[in-house]
């Protein structure tokens, strides 16, 4: 098996999977099963100052949209930071440092934007031995209307003072974990660099209100008849996150900042997506609590086997897809391929047909000789991969290229009348 053992800000840990600041992280008992299950690491629930204590709604906190098996696809929660003491949480984190001296123990921590208030509380939480910080600068309900969350993670500005105010109190990592609720998300990532951050994790949760109570025509949940935004997580919000980690990657100017990627993680492949693209350790948290700490099993499997499928080291694996994601301009035209369809795993649905046919370039029969047939016919296919998208057997449809080189080159070129057109 290959060896996981993962470095991360000097943070050494058994593997690259961490779990992420959320209510599977809440306390001792939690994260003590989750390190006993084999758990490489775990971001402590959010702490907050000292002071009047968090109040969570009793009603519900948490939603789902389901596919069709009902399996949990997406998740939206309205959970705050911890309500528990902030000396409960302390003495909690310290004996999980000292029982578990192997794993990466990281605390998130959301302050207010005081100076004075950071000057106090990270040095008491470094005390317990933890090792780093994680600014919370995501979360996107609740807190964020008090002035912090993702109320400081839309101004890059506040971003970088923050930043500043933690580097100056602390003296271990400082993590920022960036929010997804904004246009782009390089000014947030380069206002951490310029605070002085460590690293950087995204994505928090986007902003998200789930849908309606069909009896009632409220939003659902609620509580007691009112409801509010809540943060979305889950698988289905990997692409997002996917894009917004290879945009840092990618970037020059923000290229060199270590990522941990978050977003949606829940099976190996994911993990093998965010690694390749940038991020050099994983965060999961709903799977978790989909499925329960055991998954890390799979996720140490699966992505062992991997490695060793591809006579890869996991450093190797880090960043190695960047180099492949550019700009829309900077594609190909001249590369062209056409779908084509195994007769021999074909079972005829005629899903490609119809997709294909009524929404796209009618490049599908459904009879050949007055027999029902599927064939892509060449001369009208466009190459769109919608078909290979819509098909219900693995492999049946595939793209295949028929580029011709002897043609006129292609070349994208900007509007000489847009503004805005890249000069580059």
């Amino acid at each position: 098996m290959a060896d996981l053992t993962s470095t991360f800000l000097g943070i050494t840990s058994p593997n690259p999977f961490w779990l992420a600041s959320a209510p599977p992280t809440d306390k001792a008992y939690n994260v003590n099963r989750a390190f006993e299950a084999g758990w490489g690491g775990a971001v402590w629930k959010t702490l907050g100052e000292e002071g009047p204590p968090i109040v969570n709604v009793s009603g519900p906190r948490y939603s789902a949209i389901h596919s069709n098996d009902r399996r949990v696809i997406g998740f939206n929660n309205i959970e705050l930071i911890t309500d528990r003491p902030l000396e409960t949480n302390l003495k909690e984190i310290r004996q999980i440092k000292r029982d578990w001296p192997d794993r990466a123990v990281v605390v998130s921590v959301m302050l207010p934007m005081n100076e004075a208030s950071w000057a106090k509380h990270l040095p008491m939480i470094e005390d317990t031995g933890a090792d780093a910080f994680e600014l919370n600068f995501g979360c996107p309900h609740g807190m964020s209307e008090r002035g912090m969350g993702a109320a400081v993670g839309q101004v890059p500005e506040y971003i970088q003072m923050a930043t500043e105010w933690a580097k100056s109190a602390a003296s271990i990592p400082v993590i920022v974990k960036l929010t997804p609720n904004v246009a782009s998300i390089l000014p947030p990532a380069r206002a951490a660099m310029e605070g002085g951050a460590d690293a950087v994790s995204l994505i928090n949760t986007i902003n998200s209100i789930m849908r309606v109570n069909y009896d009632t025509l409220t939003m659902y949940p609620t509580t007691d008849g009112m409801g509010t935004h809540g943060g979305y997580c889950g698988e289905a919000v990997k692409p997002i996150a996917l894009n917004m980690v290879a945009e840092i990657a990618r970037t020059r100017e923000t290229s060199s900042i270590p990522i941990s990627g978050i977003g949606g993680v829940t099976d190996w492949r994911d993990a093998v997506d965010f690694l390749a693209l940038g991020a050099s350790n994983v965060q999961v948290c709903t799977a978790a609590m989909v499925y329960g700490f055991k998954i890390i099993d799979d996720l140490v499997d699966g992505l062992s086997t991997f490695l060793d499928d591809k006579g890869l080291e996991l450093k190797d694996l880090v960043g190695h897809a960047v180099p492949s994601v550019t700009d829309w301009q900077h594609l190909n035209l001249n590369y062209v391929e056409k779908a084509v369809i195994d007769q021999d795993l074909c079972i005829k649905c005629g899903r490609c047909h119809i997709v294909c046919e009524e929404t796209s370039h009618q490049a599908i029969t459904h009879t050949v000789d007055g027999e029902r047939h599927f064939e892509v016919i060449d001369d009208e296919c466009v190459g769109c991969n919608l078909c290979v998208s819509i098909c219900p057997v693995d492999s049946c449809i595939t793209m295949k290229q028929t580029s011709d080189d002897t043609a006129e080159k292609l070349a994208w070129t900007a509007h000489p009348n847009n503004p805005m057109r890249n000069t580059d």
